[in-house]
């Protein structure tokens, strides 16, 4: 089974972000860490990061037309983009959101999502072991 990761902006730039709120791990470490854990559950997949709505948007469309399951990391994005919430909505396949911090324990503008309302669930808070429960939640849904 393909699934298809997307992570938002500034998230290529782990090793430069506050390590007491994202860890430590830099983003090709955190790519490693997705794509075997991936693979340990049977699914094979694609993971991309964009600084830009737009692309994403595009990303979220192909897997909308390709039915395809996603994991996503909308970072800042999270908090306002209705535009990618719409192309989130579009989806059939699951969509799992997923936060290495958990916004809800920081600052009050971080606390609204406007992508958990068109995602099938949200993991947020566990560092980059929010993408291994990710894929766990996806593979009990992709069972049923």
């Amino acid at each position: 089974m393909k699934i298809l990761v997307i992570n938002g902006p500034n998230l290529a730039r782990l090793d430069l972000r506050d390590s007491g709120i994202y860890g430590n791990a830099t983003y090709p470490e955190l790519v490693a860490f997705i794509e075997q854990s991936a693979v340990a559950r049977g699914f094979t997949c694609e993971i991309r990061q964009s600084d830009t709505e737009a692309e994403i948007i595009g990303w979220l469309h192909e897997a909308a037309d390709a039915r395809t399951p996603v994991i996503f990391n909308p970072a800042a994005f999270t908090h306002y983009s209705y535009a990618i919430r719409d192309a989130a909505q579009m989806l059939t396949a699951p969509l799992i959101e997923v936060h290495l911090s958990n916004p809800m324990s920081r600052e009050e503008f971080r606390h609204t999502s406007v992508i958990s309302g068109v995602a099938t669930g949200t993991i947020a808070g566990f560092g980059p072991n929010s993408y291994l429960l990710a894929l766990e939640a996806l593979q009990g849904l992709m069972k049923k």
